[in-house]
C-alpha cells in the first residue's frame, strides 16, 4: 500500500484474508491493531470494510479492542456522514424522483455520479458509502461489545449520525445503533409504585430492555426489596455471564413489572435503557404491576456483551416522595429506612 502498487496490494490483500481465517489466536492478537492501522490509508474505493472485518475478526479472537477501535470507528463515522451526504445530494438535485435508491453498488454509474455533482472521486466515495455502510457493523460491534472504554470514547459521536441514517429507512443499522446506545456505569432512579419505594440501581453493558427487565427483577425481587417472582438463575446467568452462550437457548424469562416513563408512557422491552427519560439530570424509571403476563427468550441481544445491575442504595421515604412528585404516579408510600449497601 505504501508503494501504491495496486497489483501487489491486491495479491497481498487476498493472502491476508485467507491467512487471518486460519492463523492461531497468538498471531491474531498482534495482527489486529496493525490491520486496523491500515484503514486510514486504504483507498475509499477499495474493500475497506473487508479489511476492517479482518481486524474485527482478530479482536473477536483476542486482539485488543481499544487499540483497534480508533481507525475502525473513525472509518465507520466517516461512512455514516458520507451516506447522509449522499442522501442530501440525491434529494437536492431538483429531479422529480425523490425516493432514495436501494444501497446496492449496481446503482453506481456515470449518471448517478453526475447527479451527485462535485468531483467525480468524491461522488464515487459518497455512493460507495451509501452502498456499504451496513457492512461496517461487524467490525464496529467487535470493538464496541468488548470494551466499555471504547464505548465511552467513541459512541456518543457516532450515535446521532447512525440514527439519522437509519431514519431514512434504507439501511438496517439496528445492531450498530443498539451498541452505540449502551449505557455504562449509569445510575438509574427506580421507583416501585405498588410499594412506594425507591432505589438507585447502577447498570452497564445492557443491550435492550428485555435484559434490563430481567436484571431489575433479579436485583429488586430476588434481592428481597419488592414482592414478586424472581427470575430464574439461568436467565440471570444468560444476561450477565462473561462467557456467552454460543447457540440460542430455550430459556424463558417472565416479566415482573410494567416499565414506565415518569409521564406514564410505557417503555417497551424491545427498546433500550437509553429510552428511559432524563429528569433533572437522572434517568427516572417507574415500575408497576404488569398489566398482563409476558415472557421472552432469555438470550441477550449482544452475546459478547455481559450486562450488569447492582443496587446502590434504597432511597429514604422523603427522597422517594420527592422523585414520585416528578412523575404522574401516586404511590403507596413506605416508611422503610434508607439503606446503604456495602462497597
Amino acid at each position: 500500500m505504501a508503494a501504491r502498487d495496486g497489483d501487489r496490494t491486491e495479491r497481498a490483500f487476498a493472502a491476508l484474508m485467507e491467512a487471518v481465517q486460519w492463523a492461531p489466536d497468538a498471531e491474531r492478537g498482534p495482527a489486529g491493531p496493525r490491520l486496523a492501522a491500515l484503514l486510514p490509508a486504504f483507498p475509499p474505493t477499495g474493500p475497506r470494510t473487508l479489511l476492517a472485518m479482518a481486524a474485527g475478526f482478530c479482536v473477536e479472537h483476542g486482539a485488543d479492542p481499544v487499540s483497534c477501535a480508533g481507525p475502525i470507528l473513525a472509518a465507520v463515522h466517516a461512512d455514516l456522514l458520507d451516506a447522509l451526504e449522499f442522501a442530501r445530494r440525491w434529494a437536492f438535485d431538483g429531479a422529480a424522483e425523490k425516493e432514495l435508491p436501494e444501497p446496492d453498488e449496481k446503482i453506481i454509474d456515470d449518471a448517478l455520479l453526475t447527479r451527485l455533482g462535485g468531483d467525480v472521486h468524491e461522488a464515487a466515495r459518497l455512493a460507495l458509502a451509501w452502498c456499504s455502510v451496513e457492512k461496517w457493523q461487524p467490525p464496529a460491534l467487535a470493538v464496541l461489545c468488548r470494551s466499555a472504554e471504547v464505548r465511552r470514547q467513541y459512541a456518543s459521536a457516532l450515535l446521532p449520525a447512525c440514527r439519522d441514517l437509519a431514519a431514512l429507512a434504507q439501511h438496517d443499522l439496528t445492531c450498530l445503533a443498539h451498541a452505540l446506545a449502551v449505557l455504562d456505569d449509569e445510575v438509574l432512579v427506580v421507583l416501585h409504585r405498588p410499594t412506594g419505594t425507591g432505589f438507585e440501581v447502577r447498570i452497564g453493558g445492557i443491550g435492550d430492555n428485555f435484559q434490563l427487565h430481567t436484571l431489575l427483577a433479579h436485583v429488586l425481587v430476588g434481592g428481597g426489596q419488592v414482592p414478586g417472582s424472581a427470575p430464574s438463575a439461568e436467565s440471570v446467568r444468560l444476561a450477565t455471564d462473561s462467557e456467552p452462550a454460543r447457540e440460542r437457548t430455550q430459556t424463558v424469562a417472565t416479566g415482573a413489572f410494567e416499565l414506565l416513563a415518569p409521564d406514564g408512557e410505557r417503555i417497551w422491552n424491545e427498546g433500550l435503557p437509553d429510552d428511559i427519560p432524563m429528569v433533572e439530570g437522572r434517568r427516572l424509571l417507574v415500575l408497576d404491576e404488569p398489566t398482563y403476563r409476558r415472557s421472552w427468550n432469555a438470550d441477550r441481544f449482544f452475546p459478547d456483551l455481559p450486562g450488569s445491575a447492582e443496587l446502590v442504595r434504597v432511597l429514604s421515604t422523603d427522597e422517594t416522595r420527592s422523585w414520585f412528585a416528578r412523575t404522574s404516579f401516586t404511590p403507596a408510600m413506605s416508611d422503610g429506612p434508607t439503606q446503604l449497601l456495602g462497597d
